[in-house]
């Protein structure tokens, strides 16, 4: 049986009753219907990097997109117009579609993971979120055993989540087309961080090149870039998201605490200061797992953790933060065989 510890960023998770590495569209398509047809339990990975699994594994069929490739069309109009199937190498397409001349993805760099995952998890970083360009997503819909397409409208994208979501395991992302511009200048910087590091005002633009590498130097320097040498970096990335808060439980934290105002009137804080008002600190083990000498929004395996480790490691943290501040912590990790409740 495979080991799922070597298909994580966290190094961590049991056996598999059976794996599949599903390299075609249709072999991916194949496992899911088989699976599902014959009643078994289904768990579908990509890159492994927002994902923790249980030290007992996956009881049932555990299917790795690894399907490949991409095209593209380029108007002068409509910009450029970039499908990609789903098992692509997030930032390995990044740095690609940066190539051939393209902008609009430039905050993204540097994020772990597949095309694939980040239409589910509407990632975003440093101001920026993919559902901005995301144009189409296909997929394979579990409930009718056919395939669906989804507009940006469709895909119901919201912070850290999407349709696709909260259709928790209904559907399983084919491909995604992106709708890119053709130019030398990024979007407009919106964080202060990453403006102060590439000497700019918030709402500038700058080369994409330079913008992609400020993001990637920012992201290594908070062990947010995987490394096989480093495992302060051997991490889910952020363990929790940034919670959205009333503008009345807003008002009662510190006057010091991040607040970014949303559409809806709510306040959005940060997940990483509350953890470390709250007395959470940089290098605090437990057994194996560690909270990264680099950023305490990642946990990680120090080199001989558990999965249960890292789950002790991160109720810790979440109760730490409930009692200085009122606020439950939710996981950006998806669980599969464990829980923080």
């Amino acid at each position: 049986m495979e080991n799922l510890a070597h298909y994580t960023s966290l190094r961590v998770g049991g056996p598999a009753q059976k794996f599949v590495h599903a390299t075609t569209e249709q072999e991916l398509i194949d496992a899911v219907h088989s699976a599902d047809k014959a009643g078994e339990p289904v768990l579908i990975i990509g890159g492994g990097s927002n994902v923790l699994i249980g030290d007992q594994g996956f009881n049932g069929t555990v299917i790795r997109v690894e399907t490949k490739g991409n095209s593209y069309q380029f108007d002068a109009c409509s910009g450029g117009m970039i499908t990609v199937n789903s098992g692509e190498n997030w930032d390995d397409f990044v740095q690609w579609i940066i190539s051939k001349g393209f902008a609009d993805l430039e905050t993204l760099s540097g994020i772990p993971g597949t095309v694939g995952g980040a239409p589910i998890q509407n990632i975003g970083a440093y101001g920026h979120e993919v559902c901005e360009v995301i144009a189409r997503v296909r997929t394979w819909d579990r409930k009718i055993n056919g395939i669906k397409t989804f507009t940006n409208q469709d895909c119901e994208f919201g912070y850290r989540t999407s349709r696709f979501k909260r259709e928790k395991d209904r559907y399983v992302v084919l491909d995604v087309t992106f709708q890119l511009r053709k130019g030398e200048m990024s979007l407009p910087i919106k964080y202060q961080e990453l403006a102060s590091y590439l000497g700019v005002q918030l709402g500038d633009r700058a080369l994409v090149e330079d913008v992609r590498q400020a993001v990637l130097a920012l992201r290594a320097a908070k062990g947010m870039v995987l490394s096989e040498n480093d495992p302060d970096s051997w991490s889910a990335g952020s363990f929790f998201v940034n919670p959205i808060l009333s503008a009345d439980i807003a008002a009662k934290l510190p006057s010091d605490a991040p607040r970014w105002p949303q559409p809806d009137g709510r306040i959005k804080t940060s997940a990483a200061w509350l953890m470390e008002k709250s007395g959470v600190k940089k290098g605090e083990e437990h057994e194996g797992a560690r909270v990264s000498t680099k950023h305490v929004l990642a946990l990680v395996n120090s080199g001989s953790a558990k999965a249960s480790d890292i789950a002790a490691l991160a109720k810790t943290a979440r109760a730490q933060v409930q009692k200085v501040f009122g606020i439950t912590l939710e996981p950006e990790v998806h669980f599969v065989g464990l829980s923080l409740d």
